[in-house]
């Protein structure tokens, strides 16, 4: 098929060439030989008169023209993949689907169990993939190589649609033999205490324990810095630290392992969590679906409410 001279096949691998700046990568997640791959990357450079990638040194490089059509190619795609999945009538029994999702292990423990197997009674054909976001999730979400963002709300950009499930209080876990620490944390307290922090990505972005800690206006001691929460406990426990946590976590901790759960005397703001998908696959029925039910089944009153009001709206 041909668009004003163009050959709409090229489009899937001009977009593999984008992404891999490689031929033989492109052509292999193409299932296309490298001679194949090298000739339809002749015919691009023909039809835009630029020669898209350029070899520099051991590896190739995208022209000014390449990088001005990553992102537009790449919805593109994506929007033609939600056209043509897109059902009038959508029975969840019938789906057979990957899902991938990114998410801390905050959410993967307390959230997205519940999720799973209620998804597994409904809908089995859906597959999940749950990973720990990178240094650039949200380019993940542009790029369609995840379908959903779980994250605080104020680390989510407007660019997508996005949907309040719940609102997190946050509070202090401590060894549950620590003798210093009583029934709350004081803020002189909280800010001579070695913390135990956390940090994602390969640069350890700095965590929610963080950001909290820096609008208060404490400078915290930090002892450490783990790259997951799950592994806070195993630090804090049988030492004189502490680590600063979703509530909901620490009170599922706090059902088997030898710790406290203090509230710190900070104010520390309660922090909506939402789920954030494609804009182009807002009337995707299957994200939809997975959408409304992680809202049933983990939402809080307030975001119930939030949400049949935009609905309304």
């Amino acid at each position: 098929m041909r668009l004003n001279k163009f050959d709409m096949n090229l489009v899937v691998v001009l977009d593999a060439l984008l992404t891999e700046r490689n031929i033989t990568r492109a052509g292999e997640r193409l299932f296309l030989s490298q001679s194949a791959t090298s000739g339809a990357l002749a015919r691009l450079r023909d039809y835009f008169d630029d020669p898209l990638l350029v070899q520099v040194g051991r590896k190739m490089v995208l022209t000014p023209l390449a990088e001005s059509l990553v992102q537009p190619i790449r919805s593109l795609l994506i929007q033609a993949q939600t056209t043509l999945e897109t059902r009038p009538e959508m029975n969840p029994a019938d789906v057979s689907r990957k899902l991938t999702f990114l998410m801390s292990d905050h959410t993967s423990t307390v959230v997205m169990p519940a999720v799973a197997r209620e998804i597994s009674k409904q809908a089995p054909g859906i597959q999940l993939e749950i990973a720990t976001p990178g240094d650039d999730p949200w380019s993940e979400l542009d790029q369609g190589k995840v379908d959903f963002l779980l994250m605080p709300n104020t680390f989510l950009n407007d660019d997508h649609p996005k949907l309040q499930l719940f609102i997190e209080e946050f509070v202090c876990i401590c060894s549950a033999d620590n003798p210093d620490v009583g029934d709350s944390i004081s803020y002189e307290q909280y800010a001579e205490s070695g913390h135990i922090g956390v940090g994602f990505g390969s640069q350890l972005r700095p965590g929610i324990d963080a950001v909290l800690a820096k609008n208060a206006g404490v400078e915290r001691k930090v002892a450490m810095t783990v790259s997951a929460y799950s592994q806070l406990p195993q630090y804090v426990i049988g030492t004189d630290r502490i680590a600063t946590v979703h509530k909901r976590l620490a009170d599922f901790w706090g059902e088997f392992l030898p710790i406290r759960v203090v509230q710190p005397e900070i104010d520390f703001p309660k922090i909506p969590w939402s789920l954030q998908w494609h804009q182009y696959r807002d009337m995707d029925p299957v994200i939809r679906w997975v959408r409304d039910l992680m809202l049933d089944i983990t939402g809080d009153e307030v975001s119930r409410q939030l949400a049949m009001q935009n609905t309304a709206d």
